[in-house]
């Protein structure tokens, strides 16, 4: 694109940019001669792909802006009646982020326009409190404004259909050519008026269906300290907390109401280094037998358990310890169904499934894939997701999570026991499976592009010491997943592993899953198995690293 084009593209776009805000930037830009930072914004559009939309708020077509997400609702209205939905409901939910609310109104009066049905939740709410009003009110569509965990200039706008679950292909390429087709903004119609705005009734039925993860009488005495990371989840987690006559659980004050600017994080991710320094903070204040924390939109939960061995006193579990405490208190309730965990989480759960003589798959990453599968009772994903009641809402919830965990660590309470000591249990019964991650976020995309070209023109042949005895291309699919972008390795020696490399389909990052099996004789032998997991952990990381060109 010559410098003259670059300009008239911009001077276009400029033209018919609906907000204030970005119509100044972009102004500015030009105004200042700014070509470079106009060639990154023009560079081409935003990718419509099986995560909706993500990137960083801006004007032009490779930000987050209200005519990108104009665009975008009219290529999802012009979908749904492509598929003979005229005048179906589509339900829009958004979170507390910088342009949620406008985004979310944008859509619910292209939709209007569209001659389809639009509603909007009554203000920033919890994306499963989204995911739970598609089915429950009949909706064909939803959309949730939402960028989750990233950093406080992001946003995002998540796609749901009508079954309740995220987008899967083809469904998000025919939606993208529809985005594609849309031409000026003015032709798209935007009344000013025509959708509904729900009421709190909606969400009074969400709490209401909570009941389902929780048995009745079971104990209900855990003490919690939680954190809603600046986001939207306090209101919706002490509500349903108090609905079922669990402790309040002591708020850590500074991250407890809605801000966009995230400003006690660096990244708004219980993950991220430092991110949950202020909950354990608050934890040693008050002593409770854990602390639980909700990501940003609270469909994520982390939890952490007092541990005398590390500084702080703190430990945060990692999402496959918590998958798999989850599911070993699904089993003890008598759960039936499927449980179903993403390629990148812990072989754990295909143990405790075959133990409990219950059906297991694997799914591609996300729960797009995971909400999908057939008799589903329960879903987790390392990344600190988890779907515990399928039937009424069919994607993570870090707020019914929240609730089982609690449930669960009442009833161990109730015996003198904990989580940690329930992990120990099953570490001894099916060997310990430890987990870690090499996550490498870059600046230049091309970075993960050579990684990737790296080890598939050269694989690895050994890592830490142990040999890989399989070596699978995802791009080819299997007989069990479809295709996507990933290496798979199975290793064996001393121990077995399993590596799994992959771009990130929401943030910058390439991302490598790594678990190691160290058998367990008993309970003596814990201690040193961990030691050992460790070890072989940290070589794969440093022998995967080089393989990469990291």
């Amino acid at each position: 694109m010559t410098k003259d084009e670059l300009l008239a593209r911009a001077q276009a776009w400029l033209a018919e940019d609906p907000d204030p805000e970005t119509r100044e930037e972009l102004g500015a830009l030009l105004d200042r001669g700014e070509t470079d930072e106009l060639a990154v914004r023009f560079a081409g559009t935003l990718q419509f792909g099986t995560a909706g939309l993500r990137g960083e708020l801006g004007a032009g077509p490779m930000r987050m802006n209200r005519s990108v997400v104009i665009r975008a609702a009219a290529g999802l209205a012009a979908y749904l009646k492509g598929k003979g939905q005229t005048g179906g409901l589509v339900v829009i939910g958004y979170d507390a982020r910088y342009k949620s609310a406008d985004f979310a109104r944008d859509t619910a009066a292209v939709m209007t326009g569209a001659g389809l049905r639009a509603a909007l939740l009554p203000r920033p709410l919890p994306t499963p409190v989204l995911a739970y009003a598609i089915r429950h009110l009949g909706a064909v569509a939803g959309v949730e404004v939402t960028a989750s965990h990233n950093p406080p200039r992001d946003n995002g706008y998540k796609v749901y259909l009508g079954d309740g679950s995220q987008i899967v292909p083809p469904a998000d390429a025919e939606i993208a050519a529809e985005i594609a087709a849309v031409r000026a903004l003015a032709d798209v119609p935007r009344p000013d008026s025509g959708w509904e705005v729900l009421g709190e009734e909606v969400l009074e039925a969400y709490l209401a269906r909570t009941d389902a993860v929780l048995t009745p009488g079971s104990p209900r005495t855990a003490r919690t300290v939680y954190t809603a990371m600046h986001g939207v989840g306090k209101d919706v987690l002490t509500a349903a907390f108090a609905r079922h006559g669990f402790p309040p659980p002591a708020l850590v004050a500074a991250q407890a109401e809605p801000d966009p600017a995230f400003p006690t994080v660096a990244f708004p991710n219980p993950e991220e280094p430092g991110a949950m320094d202020l909950a354990f903070e608050a934890a040693r204040a008050v002593d409770p037998d854990l602390v639980i924390a909700n990501d940003p939109d609270a469909d994520r939960c982390a939890v952490a358990v007092p541990d005398a061995s590390v500084d702080g006193g703190w430990r945060m579990l990692r999402g496959d310890e918590v998958g798999a405490l989850l599911a070993a208190h699904l089993v003890h309730k008598g759960a039936r169904g499927v449980f179903a965990e993403s390629i990148v989480s812990s072989s754990l759960l295909g143990r405790i499934a075959e133990a409990a003589g219950v059906g297991y798959e694997e799914t591609l990453t996300g729960f797009k894939w995971i909400a999908r599968v057939d008799g589903l009772r329960y879903g987790y994903e390392e990344a600190l997701g988890y779907c515990v009641d399928p039937e009424g809402v069919r994607d993570k919830d870090g707020i019914t999570a929240a609730l089982l965990v609690a449930e669960l660590a009442s009833e161990l309470k109730e015996r003198d026991r904990t989580l940690t000591d329930l992990l120990d249990d099953l570490a001894v019964a099916h060997g310990l499976h430890a987990t870690d991650q090499l996550s490498v976020r870059v600046e230049d995309l091309g970075i993960i592009a050579n990684a990737m070209a790296a080890l598939r023109e050269t694989p690895p042949v050994r890592l830490a010491g142990l040999t890989v005895v399989s070596a699978e291309d995802l791009t080819k699919g299997t007989e069990s997943l479809p295709p996507t972008d990933g290496l798979r390795y199975h290793l064996e020696g001393d121990y077995k592993a399993r590596v799994i490399v992959r771009p990130s389909g929401t943030e910058p990052k390439l991302k490598c899953y790594l678990e190691v099996v160290v058998p367990v004789a008993d309970a003596s032998a814990l201690a040193t198995a961990r030691a050992t997991g460790a070890e072989v952990l940290d070589a794969l990381k440093k022998d995967l690293a080089a393989a990469a060109g990291l």
